[in-house]
């Protein structure tokens, strides 16, 4: 015995097809963490540089300091090597946590050691309480307090200033989602 009659088993096969191809092809929307105060630094070649200049652009952001012993430089090796893969237009910050070493001409030397494009990747110093703000309150990854302990994660930012993503540079499966939520983002319309 048949637990559905033959017609609302045919109902049934119908539906869950047509749920099944509705979603096909379909990838959830990418996470939205919050919109990102407005803020103005100094780039690595002493002009300013802010949100202004990354609205309407999406990029990957992270917090480094040119004397960093530790995670820096493999983070910005990641970030070297992910300027030239073949995503398409977007930009990449790195923010200092030391500001009163990282000057720009610190930073200019350190974007010449990872061969950094200066049209796509951008490195930013200027006063400790607004990358303070932007650390803690802005990408929510802890404090610029002059410890120079510092979160070794990268941060997906869309064209309207939303954080959509965080990523861990450690795992090989962290920057493998990045470069998928990237993507992503790039096509999402405005």
């Amino acid at each position: 015995m048949d637990c559905f009659p033959p017609k609302q088993t045919n109902r049934w096969l119908i539906a869950l097809l047509a749920i099944g191809l509705a979603s096909c092809g379909k990838e959830p929307a990418l996470d939205d963490f919050g919109l990102l105060p407005d803020f103005e630094l100094v780039n690595e070649q002493g002009q300013p540089f802010g949100s202004k200049q990354l609205t309407g652009k999406v990029w990957i952001a992270d917090f480094i300091y040119t004397t960093c012993p530790g995670p820096c430089p493999r983070m910005s090796a990641i970030m070297a090597k992910l300027q030239y893969d073949a995503f398409g237009d977007f930009r990449m910050v790195s923010f200092t946590v030391d500001p009163a070493r990282d000057t720009p001409a610190a930073f200019a030397a350190y974007a010449k050691r990872f061969k950094a494009d200066p049209t796509r990747w951008t490195f930013l110093t200027g006063p400790q309480d607004t990358l303070q703000m932007l650390n803690r309150k802005g990408f929510k990854l802890g404090d610029v307090d002059g410890s120079l302990d510092h979160s070794s994660r990268f941060v997906l930012v869309d064209r309207r200033m939303h954080i959509r993503g965080f990523y861990g540079t450690s795992e090989e499966d962290g920057i493998t989602q990045l470069k998928r939520d990237l993507s992503r983002a790039l096509r999402e319309k405005q």
